[in-house]
């Protein structure tokens, strides 16, 4: 029985992903003990966060010093108000009022998306002003080079699965406008698995969930130049402090990077989880499967499931609709289900629950197949 059973919710089987809506990641009983010390315990917040979380998040992320968020959403609106404020507390009491400050964000338009909420609305907590720029499905140098003038704080680069993956300015051009400028840029770099990659590249700062490929607790980090960092900190004097972490959390935080920093790679056991599972479904007419690379280019691998709805009696739709419906709850990553496919996120997953996600897509399509 699920934890959450007893509160009401039903049991939920996570073939989604990292997804904050059901709850992120499941974290090691390591990093759980770790959590529950924390809770069980004190400790001065002033020392724990730029003496042990800033100077942790540095060490594993080879950055100059990092600051921990309660969630990535959070470091967007903390980052964004770092650099209109830098650490004039006078500025940080006041924010999110920036007016007659250099308070404009630049993002592509095609990065201006909807995570749950939007990605603007996060800057705006901070104080920033969003500056969209180009098209949602072209974007240029030049119209983020005309974008730029005396009110412009910072350029920000969104890479995720959400965002435009064609037609926008790459990372590299976008540090190279933005230095030769004199310009942050800031990454907001949520699910990403490359804990090095966009420091190393010369972003100034970059945003992580602690909850997604890192498989720690609701929790998120930023991390970067050592000025902006410190800034970053700052703003729990501010409009940081509604979104505070706790002990628990930044420890519970501390533990999995420790733990995701020596984790060896996976894909081949994503693989051979979803090729087991599709195995499962081979014999059933109507439903064709194959292992997936992640859209964004991620070292994810899924399993992806075509039904064709004249052969089954059902489409996909119906099929995602079905599994949801039952407890424990199946949810699938359903992005393209209007295309007929449905994939299967292995990460996500406890020991053998792709064999009942497997068994109740099999009960549905026979079923399916009985009433017609």
């Amino acid at each position: 029985m699920s934890i959450f059973e007893k509160y009401g919710p039903r049991q939920v089987i996570n073939g989604c992903g990292k997804m904050t809506v059901l709850g992120a990641s499941a974290v090691a009983p390591e990093i759980a003990d770790a959590m529950a010390k924390a809770a069980m315990d004190y400790v001065e917040i002033a020392e724990l966060l730029p003496a042990a979380a800033g100077r942790f998040i540095a060490k594993i992320t080879g950055a100059e010093d990092g600051c921990p968020t309660c969630g990535a959403s959070a470091g967007i609106a903390i980052a964004t108000a770092a650099v209109i404020s830098g650490d004039n507390v006078d500025i940080i009491e006041n924010l999110p009022d920036s007016n007659g400050l250099k308070n404009e964000i630049i993002l592509q338009k095609g990065h201006a998306v909807n995570f749950g909420a939007k990605v603007t609305q996060m800057m705006k907590l901070g104080g920033g002003r969003p500056i969209e720029v180009g098209a949602a499905n072209l974007v240029i140098p030049e119209n983020i080079e005309n974008a730029i003038n005396e009110k412009t704080a910072a350029l920000f680069y969104i890479k995720s699965h959400h965002a435009v993956q064609k037609g926008m300015v790459s990372i590299e051009a976008m540090i190279t406008i933005a230095h030769e400028h004199d310009l942050p840029l800031i990454i907001d770099a949520a699910a990403e698995e490359d804990l090095h990659k966009y420091i190393a590249m010369g972003a100034d700062a970059v945003i992580y969930s602690g909850g997604k490929a890192i498989e720690g607790p609701t929790s998120g980090f930023i991390c970067g130049e050592k000025a902006l960092c410190q800034a970053c900190r700052l703003q729990y004097k501010g409009i940081g402090r509604p979104m505070k972490t706790g002990k628990e959390s930044i420890v519970g935080l501390l533990t999995a990077l420790g733990k995701y920093a020596v984790k060896t790679d996976n894909t081949d056991r994503q693989k051979n989880r979803m090729q087991q599972f599709l195995k499962e479904l081979k014999d059933i007419p109507g439903s064709t499967g194959s292992i997936a690379q992640d859209e964004a280019g991620r070292e994810i691998y899924r399993a992806k499931l075509v039904i064709d709805p004249v052969v089954t009696g059902i489409n996909a739709i119906n099929v995602a609709k079905k599994l949801e419906e039952g407890n424990p709850s199946i949810h699938t990553r359903n992005y393209y289900l209007g295309q007929g496919q449905i994939f299967v996120d292995p990460r996500s997953l406890l020991d053998g629950q792709e064999k009942i996600i497997a068994q109740k897509i099999k009960k549905i399509l026979q079923q399916a197949k009985g009433n017609n």
